[in-house]
């Protein structure tokens, strides 16, 4: 979140989406309008990441900055007037024009005030958590260029996800699963998703689409923590998970390590089940973290496909992706086809695709 005020001037350092601070004001701002209604006009059900929450807690907690706010905006929102050649007095060529702030329909999706149905925002949502009205930036289409001062053409943005989505190629009907320490799912839609009970998150996407998306905390660090156990590096284990059979002679890890966020269970620990004489080996060990990670992610596809969201591939990225085994055992665990792209770094690449769109 970057709070300006009417010079143009940022007003406190920016309150970053992993700061947890504001996991009370979206607790406030559900009992004020519920999370239906909530998941109704805005396709999201309030966390601590989303900018609603944030500006709640500017307004109960820094009232005095919070009194100063003209203009909110997001980093790649504040990056695009600058760049562009807007700022304070002083430290620009364009000036404090705040009514050139610009923002993307991905990025706007996940502020909590902005509406899927009609592109607009929600006025009323804004006011209740900032405590009065404020200047946002105008949300453009997937093609729809500003410029800079010099008349060079400026792409819209995107969030890191959409522009995944973009660099991958994905389209309706894909669901792109980046594995990393933590995981992410997410499916292009052609229409807008709508999760009261706060598990999918209803973002839009780069190109004009949806982007319903589903966050674990178990992923890649479950197959580390095995491969430590097991004292291999991550050949080995993949190739011992692969010389054991589906489901590891009844051997299941609930890979719920660090607790989990989908399903919701903080306080959660993992749990090894089926132990027995003939099924603990390491062979099966190794499998069992295999397709406990991937029954994880599952959990997020599910409830993806459980609103309704037609999917017919599954994209793999991020590090965990290039395991042998994660690639062969996916299909198994994940019911639909599996491809994986080479290696990339898929939000510059979506970026560029933007860029190339715009020109």
């Amino acid at each position: 979140m970057v709070v300006l005020d009417q010079e143009g001037r940022v007003i406190r350092p920016a309150l970053l989406w992993n700061d947890t601070r504001s996991a009370g004001a979206a607790r406030d701002l559900i009992a004020e309008f519920g999370a239906a209604q909530l998941a109704e006009r805005t396709g999201l059900v309030p966390v601590a990441s989303f900018t609603l929450t944030k500006l709640r807690w500017l307004r109960d907690h820094e009232p005095h900055n919070a009194a100063r706010v003209a203009a909110v905006a997001l980093p790649h929102d504040w990056l695009t007037w600058r760049l562009r050649g807007y700022g304070p007095a002083g430290e620009s060529d364009r000036g404090p024009v705040l009514d050139e702030l610009a923002t993307d329909r991905s990025d706007a999706s996940g502020t909590g005030y902005w509406r899927p149905d009609t592109g607009g925002y929600d006025r009323e949502l804004l006011i209740a958590a900032l405590g009065h009205d404020a200047i946002l930036p105008r949300v453009l289409g997937p093609a729809e260029g500003t410029t800079d001062a010099a008349g060079r053409r400026v792409g819209p943005g995107a969030g890191d996800n959409a522009g995944a989505a973009l660099g991958v190629g994905a389209g309706p009907g894909d669901v792109v699963m980046s594995i990393g320490t933590s995981g992410t799912v997410f499916a292009v839609s052609t229409e807008r998703t709508i999760d009261d009970t706060g598990t999918v998150a209803g973002f839009a996407d780069a190109s004009g689409h949806f982007l319903p998306l589903v966050a674990t905390l178990n992923a890649a660090r479950v197959l580390d923590v095995i491969a430590r156990l097991l004292g291999v590096d991550h050949a080995e284990l993949s190739r011992l998970a692969l010389a054991a059979d589906a489901g590891a002679g009844g051997l299941t890890l609930v890979p719920y390590f660090e607790g989990e966020r989908t399903p919701n269970l903080p306080d959660a620990t993992a749990s090894l089940l089926g132990m027995t004489l003939a099924a603990t080996t390491r062979e099966n060990l190794a499998r069992a973290a295999v397709e406990g990670m991937l029954s994880g992610l599952g959990a997020g596809l599910d409830a993806v496909r459980g609103l309704g969201v037609p999917l017919r591939r599954a994209l793999l990225i991020g590090g965990a992706a290039q395991s042998e085994a994660v690639q062969q055992i996916a299909p198994l665990v994940l019911g639909l086809p599996v491809e994986v792209p080479a290696p990339g770094e898929y939000v510059a690449l979506g970026a560029a695709r933007q860029a190339a769109g715009v020109l």
